[in-house]
């Protein structure tokens, strides 16, 4: 067992308004299966390339032992070569029947290594890139987002073989793969940094408890501050209206004082200002000790959506329907048959190269949604309503370039009302005057998400909409969906938000 030791880490983007990490130190094992969690943007991914050693910083990193991460830069040659001819160029000393050995274990086929890279769904890529990572044996894996894009299988596949391994870093927001697989939790809080033993579910119910305490003992400070002010404030107008009476009296009013009463006057109102003070100085305690209470409290604000509604109840009506692409030798889809009934989230499940994408491609088409038609030969039925409003939410995220008051424009959308929402979605106002570019992956998907939520639809087709999306931002997004209900045709293969939010799931067929 080696140990991972931070000691007073700082860094910060260049050109960045706030550090990422400020005078952080913290020592982690490194035969722990140390999960990290956090809100979009808070250095997940940083903190994996500052343990690489991509990054300047201040302060110190020390280990001794050597890392590998996932996922690795594909570049444009590696995209046209098959993977067997640049595995060891990913990782020095790999060997092709290891990697065979690894796919297998994740229901991959070897097929796929043979294959021009850039031909392979994300899924099969994400699993040959896995399986290339799990082929070493003595490094200490630096493992981000896995699971996006794979289907329930491979996510099953995944999660039983991290499970059995000793010694990494796992980046997910995908809370069944962080149960079942890790034995600690690395938290990276909005004011501070945690460690913590146990899996997702233990770390989730000690926080509830501690924000619930939090919000207790604020409310509980808050109206001590509260009475002390008024008391001050009574304490105060008293001795000032006290103070007034020193000099002058109506002797036939106050035919009792004597010239004596002022000094009995000055000293009682001493005494009274001088309980103000005391008062003051218990306020400023109260105010003290209140600070820092809600500091690292997870405000989730309710999102709002504007469905709308249709003439017709059938939406999407899909009869025996198949889909070939142009010089393939045997269909993607075959004999499927549903329909989109108005109040419907169907969920699309399946393993991955079945189809699913392709079909809700399709679907957009139908609905004049797509400029360019799919190389793809059909059978069957495939229809949409007529004047079917569609807001979708794209699995690819690569599209997204420049400033967002230009993407505003571009899509129509009324600025101040998108800036709102990625505001509830925990968008740092900072990020606002960045270019997309630099945004995280999760970052780009809350801009998909906050477009798709400003645009009111008949359906709402999303396509893997919570991959890279945190935790906080998945349950927001749940309840989101329960209040409004909207008609929803949908791919996410995060089991437990398909089990909450649909009414009905299709299992298509590879």
């Amino acid at each position: 067992m080696a140990q991972i030791s931070v000691n007073h880490l700082t860094f910060y983007y260049e050109g960045s308004f706030e550090n990422i990490f400020e005078d952080v130190s913290f020592s982690i094992d490194t035969d722990w299966k140390l999960g990290l969690v956090g809100r979009n943007g808070k250095g997940k991914t940083t903190f994996l390339h500052l343990l690489l050693g991509k990054y300047a910083y201040q302060g110190s990193i020390s280990s001794n032992t050597p890392f590998d991460y996932f996922p690795y830069q594909i570049t444009e040659r590696q995209m046209q070569s098959c993977a067997t001819e640049f595995i060891q160029e990913l990782k020095a000393g790999c060997e092709e029947w290891r990697v065979i050995c690894e796919l297998d274990q994740m229901d991959g086929d070897a097929e796929t290594l043979y294959r021009p890279f850039h031909t392979l769904s994300p899924g099969e890529r994400t699993k040959v890139m896995l399986a290339i990572l799990f082929s070493g044996e003595q490094d200490f894996l630096l493992i981000d987002e896995p699971t996006n894009h794979l289907d329930q299988k491979a996510r099953e596949n995944v999660k039983d073989y991290l499970a059995a391994k000793q010694g990494f870093i796992l980046v997910s927001h995908d809370r069944d793969l962080l149960d079942a697989c890790i034995d600690h939790v690395l938290v990276l809080n909005r004011k501070s940094i945690e460690i913590q033993s146990g899996n997702f579910s233990s770390w989730w119910e000690n926080k509830q408890r501690k924000d619930q305490f939090a919000m207790a003992e604020n409310e509980k400070h808050l109206k001590e501050i509260k009475k002390l002010r008024q008391a001050a404030k009574r304490a105060s107008d008293w001795a000032d209206k006290n103070e007034q009476t020193k000099i002058g009296y109506d002797p036939i009013k106050e035919h009792d004082r004597c010239m004596g009463t002022r000094a009995y006057i000055g000293a009682k109102t001493k005494k009274m200002q001088s309980r103000v003070s005391q008062m003051e100085k218990r306020i400023s305690k109260e105010i003290e000790e209140k600070e820092g209470l809600l500091a690292n409290l997870e405000r989730t604000v309710d999102l709002k959506l504007m469905p709308l509604s249709h003439h017709k109840d059938t939406l999407v009506n899909v009869r025996d329907y198949g889909l070939t692409y142009a010089g393939a030798g045997h269909p993607v889809l075959t004999s499927l048959t549903f329909s989109l009934q108005q109040g419907d989230r169907i969920a699309l499940h399946g393993e991955n190269g079945c189809g699913k994408s392709t079909l809700l491609q399709m679907i957009l088409q139908k609905a004049g949604y797509r400029e360019d038609n799919l190389p793809i030969s059909e059978e069957g039925i495939c229809e949409t309503a007529s004047g079917l409003v569609i807001s979708q939410v794209s699995q690819d995220t690569s599209g997204l370039r420049g400033g967002l008051p230009d993407f505003c424009k571009k899509q129509g959308l009324d600025q101040s009302l998108f800036f709102s929402i990625l505001r509830q979605l925990d968008f740092e106002r900072t990020q606002f005057s960045k270019p997309m570019e630099d945004y995280s992956e999760g970052q780009k998907k809350k801009v998909l998400l906050a477009t798709s939520l400003l645009t009111p639809a008949h359906v709402y087709l999303w396509d893997e909409p919570l991959n890279y999306i945190d935790v906080f931002s998945r349950m927001q997004i749940e309840k989101l969906l329960l209040q409004y209900q909207p008609t929803m045709l949908f791919v996410e293969h995060d089991i437990r938000f398909r089990e909450k939010i649909a009414t009905k799931t299709i299992e298509l067929q590879r």
